[in-house]
């Protein structure tokens, strides 16, 4: 499947809770209506945050398959990813690693097509291992310069498809700069990788439309927001993606 993002991926739930937005999508069902949703509006790919049933974030074949199956049958043809935050195990790699390892054994309907893999993490680098084993592509998410050095450093032993410049914890006045630190290190370290530029909170939307700017793909979704760029409240995926194109399209050069 061709996993090229030329504008937008879609960010469905992360860490989210219905405390956070009361559309916050949990169960397979809700995760392809919001994912359709979103495609409607013109995401080109999703991200989601599998959970089982108590609504708990899980890398259990079980429940990523179960959500992967229900948003591929909503959404055919587009690339469905996951995450592989280390959080989601409690900081445990090694269970992690044990749950992503048993995804290999998932139906093709039911197997991510892509996986986000943070450098800031330990065991990464193990992890990438075992997506490519499974026929998983792996997303390089990085942070800072150090991770950008990071990704460097380990060369060509992991195929990145993409690499998500993911700017967090940064004031929305600042977001643009901290980005731009990062992307100049990627330059400079001759990365060639594809890449995708994307905040969280309101720091999300001036990088949407950074991202327009420079001509990188970027993501929105209820992961990264819960509101509109003026504050305002928004009604799901599909309304974010709809306003995320909007600014991305009129930042982007003529």
């Amino acid at each position: 499947m061709n996993t090229r993002i030329e504008r937008l991926k879609a960010c469905l739930n992360g860490e989210r809770s219905r405390a956070d937005h009361p559309a916050v999508p949990l169960a397979p069902g809700e995760l392809a209506a919001s994912a359709a949703a979103a495609v409607e509006a013109g995401a080109e790919a999703i991200h989601l945050h599998a959970r089982d049933d108590d609504g708990r974030e899980s890398l259990l074949a079980a429940d990523v398959g179960a959500a992967v199956t229900a948003v591929r049958q909503a959404c055919p043809g587009t690339p469905v990813g996951v995450s592989t935050g280390l959080w989601i195990t409690d900081g445990d790699a090694a269970a992690r690693q044990s749950a992503v390892t048993a995804w290999a054994g998932l139906p093709a309907a039911g197997r991510p097509d892509f996986a986000s893999v943070n450098l800031s993490e330990p065991g990464w680098a193990e992890l990438c291992g075992v997506l490519a084993s499974a026929g998983i592509a792996a997303e390089a998410g990085i942070g800072s310069v150090a991770d950008a050095d990071q990704l460097a450093a380990a060369g060509e032993t992991v195929g990145w498809m993409r690499i998500l410049v993911e700017i967090s914890n940064v004031p929305a006045r600042e977001v643009v700069a901290a980005a731009d630190a990062v992307l100049h290190r990627l330059d400079e370290l001759n990365a060639t990788i594809p890449r995708l530029l994307h905040g969280e909170g309101p720091a999300c939307w001036p990088l949407v439309a950074h991202a327009g700017t420079l001509g990188l793909p970027t993501r929105i979704g209820l992961e990264d927001t819960v509101a509109g760029p003026d504050g305002s409240a928004v009604s799901g995926n599909g309304e974010l993606v709809q306003r995320a194109l909007q600014i991305w399209n009129a930042s982007a050069p003529a």
